[in-house]
């Protein structure tokens, strides 16, 4: 591992990094890199603050999105929470005013990386006062059923977990004692547990979208692999080389292959998730289909809880409401229109975070239905949600090519 004074990065390079920081590599996580990336944007004045997850009062199953100004705070937010999936994007846009007013670096999921670049798209997030650290991600787990896991399938009690990792379809815990448990991840995911159901589908498990593309696979012991993904990420990082918060070395060919032979992995797991979930649904005539999501429907309280916890969702005022007209008020449930227009409104900007399904007190598989829908619409526009900033949505503009045709139909 070296630390420069010249260094030249450019887009696309890739590192092993480490901290040079001996409190922060052995409190933090493969190797404290991206704590270290924190702690040097706000001393050297990159941002006026980091935004990063904490467990709230030490409780790792209740993962908080939190602003820090001072960089001795950071510490408090090193490693990773896997049964916590907070709403980044949405507390950028509501509570940060989109920033439009200062400069931040925020740690992301790939989910929250894509729905806060969905949010640039529409002017509520103001994108070039963003640094994106994007952090690799196989998957989060809801809390309470976590915990009720962690009781019945490793007889262990939940206080005594201090980390959590997903590797190569393993669930493993590592407890305060220094012992390890793991077991089976599919196996615990066919009796109910295990990731949020929208994780179990996710394919994008790198978060390319971001400035740096930061995580383990490829990555030797006590290392963080970085993938450069733009200029800002190239000259953030190069800076923090230089003035010696991080060490690096070039990955050789055999840990480049390593990471995506795992990223593959990931992917062909996901995929395969998507065909379980949706194979019923391909089997039905159009008449069951209807019966099934009408009957769910059914269920709905209209509580807008999947409008209010969705960060693509934006509008001052809803169409939702009952003053606009379109959905009467009082009834429950409510109309069918209201989760249809809800869901037609976000089909093809769908980030699949799973917020909407999470928030749900009906339990209704919101993100199942809205991510498969999304799956069939963006490859017929051969679109990706959340990917690029210029990639407008495609229900929401027209080509040329499509205002001089007679007319269109889409079947879904």
């Amino acid at each position: 591992m070296r630390s420069e004074d010249k260094v030249e990065t450019m887009k696309n390079d890739m590192y092993l990094a480490c901290c040079s920081d001996s409190d922060i590599a052995e409190k933090a996580e493969n190797g404290g890199a991206v704590t270290s990336l924190l702690k040097f944007a706000l001393e050297k004045k990159w941002v006026d603050a980091v935004v990063a997850v904490k467990a709230r009062d030490g409780n790792r199953y209740d993962g908080v999105p939190v602003l820090i100004t001072e960089p001795e705070k950071v510490m408090g937010c090193a490693g990773s929470l896997h049964c916590a999936s907070p709403n980044i994007a949405q507390f950028l846009k509501e509570y940060l005013d989109g920033v439009t007013d200062q400069k931040i670096a925020v740690t992301c999921k790939p989910c929250d990386a894509r729905a806060i670049i969905e949010l640039a798209k529409r002017n509520q997030i103001y994108l070039d006062n963003l640094i994106l650290i994007g952090l690799n991600c196989t998957g989060t787990m809801p809390p309470a059923r976590a915990k009720r896991m962690i009781e019945e399938e490793f007889g262990i009690n939940p206080s005594d977990v201090v980390g959590e990792d997903i590797d190569e379809n393993k669930l493993i815990l590592r407890l305060k004692d220094g012992s390890e448990k793991e077991r089976d991840l599919k196996e615990l995911e066919e009796k109910g547990y295990g990731r949020r159901d929208n994780c179990r589908r996710c394919d994008i498990n790198i978060p390319t979208m971001s400035d740096l593309a930061c995580g383990k696979w490829g990555a030797k012991p006590n290392t963080t692999f970085i993938e450069v993904c733009s200029e800002r990420g190239s000259d953030f990082i190069a800076e923090a080389i230089k003035a010696g918060y991080i060490k690096v070395e070039r990955p050789d060919d055999k840990a480049v292959a390593a990471r995506l032979a795992m990223y593959q992995a990931a992917v062909k797991s996901a995929q395969q998730c998507q065909e379980e979930d949706f194979a019923d649904f391909k089997q039905m005539s159009i008449e069951e289909r209807f019966d099934y999501w009408f009957g769910m429907f059914g269920k709905c309280i209209k509580c807008f809880g999947c409008r209010d916890a969705c960060p693509i969702c934006y509008c001052k005022d809803c169409t939702l409401e009952a003053d606009r007209g379109v959905v009467g008020g009082g009834d429950i449930p409510p109309d069918v229109m209201f989760p249809m227009i809800r869901i037609s409104h976000v089909m093809d900007s769908c980030v699949n975070c799973g917020q909407c399904q999470d928030v749900c007190p009906m339990e209704l598989p919101l993100s199942r239905l809205i991510s498969m829908l999304n799956k069939e619409l963006c490859s017929i526009f051969k679109h990706e949600p959340g990917m690029d900033v210029n990639a407008l949505p495609p229900m929401r503009t027209t080509t040329d090519k499509e205002l001089t045709m007679e007319s269109a139909g889409l079947v879904l």
